[in-house]
């Protein structure tokens, strides 16, 4: 595999907040962040939160009456997704809190992922899931290929045929 950038990690994500300050209690008691130390230097309002081996840079929007805010919960809109421990503590703490979410589930190879999809203050996306139970096995020099019912018979064999290689090596 090349790097042709040189990468390292994720470092951080930034998002635009309506209140950084109603943003931090989300993160950080919904999501378990933790504020931590912001450069001084910046000259415009926002917090650093980090938590996952991620950070979450809050920025506070210079116009929050025209942030645009979604209020449906789509599973195919942009998100971040974390892996939790258990999807039942994390389904009764939404409801617990009375934040909206939306379940999904998703089966391959007889590998089933269960999916919480619910929104920040701001309708920026969160999903939570067991997604770490779904093995990720590079292409193997293929090109990539979008997922789709139409290619999944044809993504299914070459995935045997790659698992089959493996195991031979």
């Amino acid at each position: 595999m090349e790097n042709p950038l040189h990468l390292k990690s994720l470092n951080h994500i930034s998002l635009l907040c309506t209140s950084v300050e109603e943003s931090i209690d989300f993160y950080q008691n919904v999501l378990g962040f933790v504020p931590i130390r912001r450069p001084g230097s910046f000259d415009f309002d926002g917090a650093w939160l980090f938590g996952y081996e991620i950070g979450i840079h809050l920025l506070q929007s210079e116009d929050p009456k025209n942030m645009p805010k979604k209020s449906t919960i789509n599973p195919k809109d942009n998100h971040i997704s974390f892996q939790c421990e258990s999807m039942g503590a994390v389904e009764k703490k939404l409801k617990d809190i009375e934040i909206k979410y939306v379940r999904a589930k998703l089966e391959e190879g007889g590998i089933q992922v269960d999916q919480l999809f619910f929104h920040d203050p701001d309708g920026f996306m969160i999903e939570i899931c067991n997604c770490d139970s779904l093995p990720v096995i590079p292409l193997a020099g293929e090109m990539a290929r979008s997922c789709s019912l139409v290619n999944l018979p044809m993504i299914q064999h070459n995935k045997q045929q790659i698992q089959q290689q493996l195991v031979q090596q």
